[in-house]
């Protein structure tokens, strides 16, 4: 299937001297606009045109910036987060339809299991508290044409590192299943909400474990506080960029909370560039040239897809009250495209 990048798509149904210092970005139709400091002096200007931009969405590149996943701050650099535009044809998906309990589809997922410990990550390298299985009551489709990922607290006789397991959850990969190239990633997803919580739609290198992280690349599409409940960010791992990456922003609802609804997280990257949207709006981008300032750029990797449901650990912290579970995430769809050829 061939089409535009779906905005609000319905579910499977549509498809889809003085040194100048730039200080950021914004969209407004139907421009690409700049904002630079000369000196004292500031300058708008017009950099590219990109259509149908609905939102306007000032993004701060420098220290202003807040990023979800990091103190640090990005490159003072003003350029285009979106990639050319390109027709997508669509070469890989899961609608997630079957009857509700069923478990997933095994020639396309696999199940990650356990607290880290057996992969010598005891916590997953982030002091999480759950322990990931392979249980119905934490993963399976719930007959309405979604996944279900669960959060709840454990059932006793579970051990963790930590002694007795507070949590169960689930996590799947593509990996041996599928890798995604250059192209775009997307997933309709509602989060649940509720301090403590950690959703996550995210892609490592395929060549992990043989080549280490954060060498294999990393592209954080969607991630989210729990206590942060109009806001998601996204990033971007690897050499020289890893951990409190530069390489981080956060995107806020201009009202309302993302549990509140069905939200569509996409990646596009090819060789020059890696923009990160939701719902079709394009809110961070980096280019090739600003990675290769921080390590080697990690564009060329191909990467296999995660679905995950955390709780606790040093994201937001572990729940403050266990009342916020069960928690439930839920996966509309998840499509890989490649750009047509010209």
């Amino acid at each position: 299937m061939s089409g535009s990048i779906p905005q609000n798509a319905a579910r499977g149904k549509t498809t889809r001297g003085s040194r100048t210092v730039a200080l950021g970005y914004w969209y407004t139709r139907p421009a690409f606009q700049s904002l630079t400091r000369t000196g004292a002096a500031l300058h708008m200007g017009r950099l590219l045109p990109i259509p149908l931009m609905r939102l306007a969405t000032l993004v701060l590149l420098g220290a202003a910036f807040t990023s979800a996943c990091s103190s640090a701050t990005t490159p003072s650099v003003a350029e285009s987060p979106r990639l050319p535009q390109a027709t997508w044809v669509q070469v890989w998906s899961d609608e997630f339809d079957g009857p509700p309990g069923a478990v997933i589809d095994s020639t396309k997922w696999s199940y990650q299991t356990g607290d880290g410990c057996s992969e010598g990550i005891c916590g997953w390298g982030n002091s999480e508290k759950e322990s990931y299985t392979i249980s119905p009551s934490n993963v399976a489709l719930n007959g309405q044409g979604q996944l279900a990922i669960t959060a709840r607290s454990a059932p006793s006789g579970l051990t963790c590192y930590y002694g007795a397991c507070r949590y169960t959850s689930a996590k799947i990969t593509t990996r041996g299943k599928l890798v995604a190239a250059q192209g775009r990633v997307e997933a309709r997803i509602r989060i649940p909400s509720g301090q403590g919580l950690w959703p996550a739609f995210w892609m490592l290198g395929s060549g992990f474990p043989g080549i280490p992280w954060p060498a294999c690349g990393e592209f954080d599409i969607m991630e989210n506080k729990g206590s942060q409940r109009a806001t998601t960010s996204s990033a971007i791992h690897g050499p020289g960029y890893s951990g409190a990456t530069p390489f981080a922003n956060s995107t806020t609802l201009p009202s309302g909370a993302f549990a509140d609804d069905f939200h569509t997280y996409a990646v596009e990257w090819d060789s020059s560039h890696v923009a990160f949207s939701v719902d079709g709006t394009v809110h961070y981008g980096v280019s090739r040239s600003v990675m290769a300032t921080y390590g080697a750029p990690v564009l060329d990797n191909s990467y296999y897809i995660i679905l995950n449901l955390a709780v606790g650990g040093f994201f937001d912290g572990d729940p403050a009250s266990d009342a916020i579970l069960p928690a439930t995430m839920l996966v509309d769809y998840v499509r890989v495209y490649r750009a047509q050829a010209p």
